[in-house]
């Protein structure tokens, strides 16, 4: 044998199983191949070290003691390995990766996965909010909350509740937004939010163009920075009634205006096709699922009147 070389990994394999099983047929069984295939195997393993591994009979086989030794070995040897591969997947399943919008992470998910982790106690969960979509197929992130249509190739992907918004405000600036219907009307506040949402909002009320810069104050990058800064008084936002749930209930900010808007977008839970059936991405889809069917039912007021406007062309 060439000490520089080691034996092909397939006819190990097949000595390891033959050795295990004292049996070429039996071993066929176990990797899904012939007896032939790995009779064949086993004799190029002999003749590459040289030494005769099994005495063959017309319907058995029998180590030979230097094949005796060998497959002592060999088996703790493949034994160790198994024992590995189950340890790394067993601590794989134990940690799901996830990757989510800022804002549906922080002012949604976060507060919810106490719950999970309550429900799911041997899952550990990492959370990564990224204003990006991630790539889910270099195995960094198992899961991902996307918006947008669904239809993301080699993902699967379940809705979990439409995109909407409307304006809200601080109690204290409720009666400052009584003109904001009218968009050329001057407001004592300024507007903030996304300024296409502002727009789409304009277009459901009867009114076109591009909503003036001057009616915008802070400009910052998330959603949920906006909604904190109407918390603070700082002016009207445009948001989710369902992400900003919490902030309504308790009173932190109010409807500013009834008139809800979707743009046709929804929130999705998407994952990789592959990883459909394993346990972690079961047990949170299926505990995201009905997370989400009780923020609907608890938004449907305003699910239910929201006007889907389309983009401009």
């Amino acid at each position: 044998m060439l000490t520089d070389r080691m034996p092909s990994l397939s006819s190990i394999r097949a000595f390891e199983a033959a050795a295990r099983h004292k049996s070429f047929a039996t071993a066929a069984r176990e990797l899904g191949t012939s007896a032939a295939s790995v009779s064949y195997h086993v004799r190029q393993l002999e003749q590459q070290i040289g030494v005769i591994l099994f005495r063959r009979f017309p319907h058995r086989v029998d180590l030979t003691p230097p094949g005796a030794q060998l497959a002592k070995e060999t088996i703790q040897a493949f034994a160790a390995l198994r024992a590995s591969f189950a340890k790394a997947a067993e601590s794989d399943e134990s940690r799901l990766s996830l990757t989510a919008l800022p804002t549906f992470g922080t002012s949604w998910l976060t507060p919810r996965l106490g719950k999970f982790r309550a429900a799911q106690s041997g899952i550990q969960i990492d959370l990564d909010l990224s204003p990006d979509p991630q790539d889910l197929a270099g195995g960094h992130f198992d899961a991902a909350i996307r918006n947008g249509h669904g239809r993301w190739p080699g993902l699967r992907a379940t809705r979990l509740f439409p995109s909407i918004f409307m304006p809200m405000c601080a109690p204290a600036l409720q009666a400052a937004a009584a003109g904001l219907a009218d968009p050329h009307r001057p407001l004592d506040v300024p507007l903030l939010g996304r300024p296409d949402w502002w727009g789409f909002w304009y277009r459901a009320l009867g009114h076109e163009g591009v909503v003036p810069p001057e009616r915008f104050g802070i400009n910052l990058a998330t959603e949920h920075l906006d909604a904190a800064a109407a918390v603070a008084g700082h002016g009207i936002t445009i948001g989710s009634p369902i992400l900003f749930r919490s902030e309504l209930d308790a009173g932190r900010l109010v409807v500013a205006h009834d008139q809800v808007v979707g743009d046709g977008r929804a929130f999705w839970l998407a994952y990789p096709v592959a990883q459909a059936r394993r346990g972690k991405i079961i047990a949170f889809h299926r505990w995201l699922v009905e997370e989400a069917e009780q923020a609907c039912a608890a938004a449907r007021p305003f699910i239910d009147r929201a006007l889907i406007v389309a983009p401009p062309d």
